[in-house]
C-alpha cells in the first residue's frame, strides 16, 4: 500500500504551527493571530543566521501584492515588502505568501536566471489563491500556517454553513481577510457552498467547495464575461443586514439547478462584492475522468450541465 505522503508546503507550515503552539499554547489564537513579521525576520535567523530576512516593510510596488528580494552580496541577506494600502489581513497573507517563497524556493530564487534579484507575486497569485507552481505552493503555505486546520476546524465543523458574521470573526481570529477565511473554509468544508467576487454587476472570479464542485456547480469567469443575475443582492445592489445573514433565493434567480440560501457583503475599500451561496448538502455527484484537465472546471463540459 503507497500512502501519499504531504507536501513540503504543508510539512514547512504544521512544524511552524507546532512550534508556536509550544511556545505560546495551543489556545494562542483565543489571544491574538500570528504575527508574521516578528515570525518572519526570527525563524529565518534561527534557520539560516548567515542568510536571514532581515527587513519586512511597506513599499510602493504598483501591480504586485508583495515581494522577496535579496542582496548583491554574498551570503545573500533577504527582505520581504508588501504593497502600501494593504489592510491587515491583506497584509498579513502577503507576508505569509513571501515567506513560503523564503522557506520553500530561496535556492531557486537566487540560482534561476528568471528571477533577478527576488521574485514578486501579484493580485491574482496571492488574493485569489489561483497560482500556479510556487505560487501555489506558498499560498498553501500561508493559508496553513495562518489558518492552522485543527483549529479552524474546531471553530467550524465541516458540516457547517456560516454566514457571513461568522466567518467575519473568522478571519479576526486569524488576522485574515475575509476572502482569505472563506478560500479557506472551501477547502474542507463538506456542504455544497460557493464564493462569488465581483464588481459593477460583474463577477471577477469565483470558488465553489468540492461538493458543490463534485456536483456540477459552479461559475465559468475564466475568458468569460459573467454578469451576476440582477436579482441577486450583488446585482440589485441592495445590500442589508438581512443579506448577511441569508437570503433564500429561488432556482430562476442563479439558474442553478438548486436554489441557494444567499448572503453577500460589499467592501468600499476595495470597491468589491463577495457573494456566499448555500446549497442544500445532498445533491448529484458526477463521475470524474480518471485524467482530469489542469482546469478543473473544464472537465464537467464533458460530464455535467455547466451552469453560467
Amino acid at each position: 500500500m503507497i500512502v501519499a505522503s504531504t507536501p513540503r508546503p504543508l510539512k514547512e507550515a504544521n512544524r511552524l504551527t507546532q512550534l508556536l503552539d509550544l511556545r505560546f499554547g495551543k489556545d494562542r489564537f483565543d489571544q491574538e493571530p500570528v504575527d508574521l513579521a516578528w515570525l518572519a525576520r526570527e525563524y529565518s535567523r534561527q534557520i539560516s543566521p548567515e542568510s536571514p530576512i532581515h527587513e519586512v516593510d511597506e513599499r510602493d510596488i504598483p501591480g504586485c501584492m508583495g515581494t522577496l528580494v535579496y542582496s548583491d552580496c554574498r551570503p545573500r541577506q533577504w527582505g520581504i515588502y508588501y504593497h502600501k494600502g494593504q489592510s491587515p489581513g491583506r497584509r498579513a497573507f502577503t507576508i505569509g505568501h513571501e515567506l513560503g517563497h523564503y522557506l520553500l524556493h530561496r535556492e531557486l530564487i537566487e540560482t534561476d536566471s528568471r528571477f533577478q534579484g527576488g521574485i514578486t507575486c501579484d493580485e491574482e497569485s496571492v488574493l485569489q489563491r489561483d497560482g500556479q507552481g510556487i505560487e501555489k505552493e506558498a499560498d498553501s503555505f500561508a493559508a496553513a500556517l495562518l489558518m492552522p486546520l485543527h483549529d479552524f476546524r474546531n471553530q467550524l465543523a465541516p458540516d457547517a454553513r456560516p454566514d457571513i458574521a461568522k466567518l467575519s470573526a473568522m478571519a479576526k481570529r486569524y488576522g485574515v481577510s475575509l476572502t482569505a477565511t472563506i478560500l479557506r473554509w472551501l477547502e474542507y468544508t463538506d456542504t455544497r457552498a460557493m464564493m462569488i467576487v465581483s464588481n459593477e454587476g460583474f463577477a471577477l472570479w469565483a470558488r465553489p467547495s468540492g461538493a458543490a464542485l463534485r456536483s456540477g456547480l459552479f461559475i465559468r469567469t475564466k475568458n468569460v464575461v459573467y454578469e451576476l443575475p440582477a436579482q441577486s443582492v450583488a446585482g440589485a445592489r441592495v445590500f442589508s443586514e438581512e443579506s448577511k445573514t441569508g437570503i433564500p433565493q429561488s432556482k430562476a434567480v442563479w439558474g442553478f439547478p438548486d436554489a441557494p440560501l444567499e448572503m453577500c457583503i460589499r467592501s468600499e475599500r476595495y470597491d468589491q462584492e463577495i457573494t456566499l451561496l448555500h446549497f442544500e448538502k445532498n445533491g448529484p455527484v458526477y463521475q470524474q475522468e480518471e485524467d482530469e484537465p489542469e482546469d478543473a472546471y473544464d472537465r464537467f463540459l464533458n460530464i455535467g450541465r455547466p451552469i453560467g
